[in-house]
C-alpha cells in the first residue's frame, strides 16, 4: 500500500461519519478511466491498491447494484449506463462549463488550439469542457480525460490558484506520491509560481508530455463552487515557446478574465484589446516550498 493511500486510511479510520465500503466502492468506478473498455479485478485491485478478494465482493455488488455490466467471456467488466448517468448529470449541474462554451470556442478558431476547462481531481485535472477542431486532433483529451497537476499548464495554475494551506497540504502529497521525482517536479512547480506572478499564466512546454505544449490560467468561483482552471494547447510544432508567452497565454488569460466578469455581471472587453489587459500578480513564492523539500 503506498505512502499517500496508508495515510488516507488513517485519517477515515478515526472518522466515525466515514463508510469506509462506500469509499471503496467508488474507488472500484473511479478505476474506469476514458477509453479503457473492460477492466478485471486484477487490474482494478492493481489501479486502487486494494485486496483482490475485497475488490470481488466489491464488483459483484456494483454489479448487482447495476452500476457495472460483467461480460463473463473475458472475466472483466465495463461501466453501466446507471454509472455513467452519474457523471453526466454532474457535467449538467456544472455551470462553468456551459457559461465558458462560447468563450473556448472563440479561442480554438483564433489559435487553432484545444481548449479546455477542469476542476480537481485528488492530484489530477479532469477535462469538465473542451473545444478543439480537426486541426487539433494531435491532442487526444476529451471530456473526462485526467492530467497531472504537476507537471501540465492546466494543474499549475490551478495549484497557484489555491490558498497558502491547501496549495502546501497538497504539495506534500505530491512529494510522497512521486517519491524520487519529486525534486525536478518541484523545480517546475515553483518556476510555474513565478512565471504566474509575472504574468497571470502558466506555461508547460514538453513537460507533460514532449510533444504537447500549452498555457493554463486558473478562475476561482465567486460563489464558493470551487476553483477551475483553463489550458489552450496544440502539438509543440504548432505552439513555439515563444508563441506560448506572446501571443496564447495573453489570450487565455482575457478569455478568462472575460468569463469572470460575465459570471459577475461586469463588462465583457472586445477581443482586439484582449491583449493588452495586465495580469494580476501573486505573492512571493518561495515560503510555499519551506517544509516540503
Amino acid at each position: 500500500m503506498s505512502n499517500e493511500l496508508r495515510k488516507r486510511g488513517t485519517k477515515q479510520a478515526t472518522d466515525r461519519n466515514f463508510v469506509v465500503a462506500l469509499s471503496r466502492g467508488l474507488d472500484v468506478l473511479r478505476a474506469f478511466h476514458p477509453n479503457d473498455g473492460l477492466l478485471g479485478n486484477q487490474e482494478i485491485a492493481a489501479r486502487t491498491k486494494l485486496p483482490k478478494p475485497t475488490i470481488s465482493r466489491l464488483t459483484y455488488t456494483l454489479t448487482k447494484l447495476g452500476y457495472l455490466i460483467p461480460v463473463p467471456r473475458f472475466e472483466k467488466y465495463q461501466l453501466a449506463p446507471s454509472a455513467m448517468a452519474l457523471g453526466y448529470a454532474a457535467l449538467a449541474n456544472l455551470g462553468i462549463r456551459h457559461i465558458s462554451q462560447s468563450y473556448r470556442d472563440e479561442v480554438m478558431r483564433e489559435t487553432d488550439g484545444a481548449v479546455a476547462v477542469g476542476a480537481r481531481d485528488r492530484l489530477s485535472m479532469i477535462y469538465v469542457g473542451q473545444s478543439r477542431s480537426a486541426r487539433t486532433v494531435g491532442v487526444q483529451l476529451d471530456v473526462g480525460s485526467r492530467i497531472p497537476i504537476a507537471t501540465t499548464a492546466m494543474g499549475r495554475a490551478y495549484l497557484w490558484a489555491l490558498a497558502d494551506q491547501e496549495r502546501t497540504d497538497m504539495m506534500r502529497e505530491m512529494r510522497e506520491h512521486y517519491a524520487g521525482r519529486w525534486p525536478k517536479i518541484r523545480d517546475g512547480i515553483e518556476r510555474s509560481g513565478e512565471f504566474v506572478a509575472k504574468h497571470g499564466f502558466t506555461v508547460s512546454a514538453g513537460e507533460w508530455q514532449d510533444d504537447v505544449h500549452a498555457v493554463g490560467v486558473a478562475l476561482r468561483m465567486n460563489d464558493g463552487t470551487g476553483t477551475y482552471a483553463f489550458n489552450c494547447g496544440a502539438p509543440a510544432f504548432r505552439f513555439a515557446e515563444d508563441r506560448l508567452v506572446r501571443d496564447i497565454g495573453p489570450r487565455l488569460l482575457a478569455m478568462v478574465r472575460d468569463i469572470e466578469n460575465a459570471l459577475n455581471g461586469g463588462p465583457v472587453s472586445a477581443q482586439i484589446n484582449r491583449q493588452n489587459k495586465k495580469p494580476k500578480t501573486g505573492g512571493k513564492v518561495a515560503r510555499v516550498f519551506q517544509g516540503i523539500r
